[in-house]
């Protein structure tokens, strides 16, 4: 039975790691080379991330300053920043490219406010999942009479409390991302 709940929290750390990347990719007007983790270009035939490809470093708090080891890739580079959802665009001067990250507008911090809610819910639903595939592998125990009645009872109140402490980290990683968003 301990087996069940320590892979259970296992998958539920993992969950919240997951989150936390994901809200680690939006962007909230200061610059964050993290912002460019999600985007890939095509590299002698291979889609590769763009943090493979280049050093990205950050001059200002306002400002990315992508530097490639192979300049023939500054084009596949800046197409790919425009292909995203970043909604920057990126100033190419021949050996480097630098991404300017304007203040967000009201309505784009709205925008942004949507996708982290949107995520979260994720992250709460994906937690949800992990409850009940718990709870179903405890039952299946019980039908085998590997545990009784009353463990069964007992171990659906701990794996209500995990899925708690869970969710209330989930709330508070919203809470803060939601809040440097709103952040002007």
């Amino acid at each position: 039975m301990d087996k069940v709940f320590t892979e259970a929290e296992n998958k539920m750390k993992k969950a919240n790691s997951v989150l936390e990347e994901e809200f680690g990719t939006i962007r909230v007007g200061r610059a964050n080379a993290k912002v460019l983790d999600k985007i890939t270009i095509e590299y002698y035939g291979t889609v590769t991330p763009l943090n493979q490809v280049a050093s990205i470093s950050s001059p200002d708090p306002r400002t990315l300053l992508i530097q490639p080891w192979d300049a023939s890739t500054l084009k596949a580079i800046e197409k790919a920043i425009l292909a995203s959802d970043l909604g920057i665009n990126p100033t190419n001067d021949g050996k480097s490219i630098r991404l300017a990250f304007p203040p967000l507008t009201e309505e784009r911090r709205k925008e942004l406010s949507k996708t982290v809610k949107k995520a979260s819910e994720d992250g709460k639903v994906a937690l949800r999942n992990i409850r009940r595939d718990m709870i179903d592998k405890l039952k299946a125990m019980k039908k085998k009479s590997e545990i009784t009645e009353d463990d069964l009872a007992n171990a659906e109140k701990k794996a209500q409390n995990l899925i708690d402490k869970y969710t209330k980290l989930v709330d508070e990683l919203t809470a803060k991302k939601e809040k440097e968003i709103m952040e002007i």
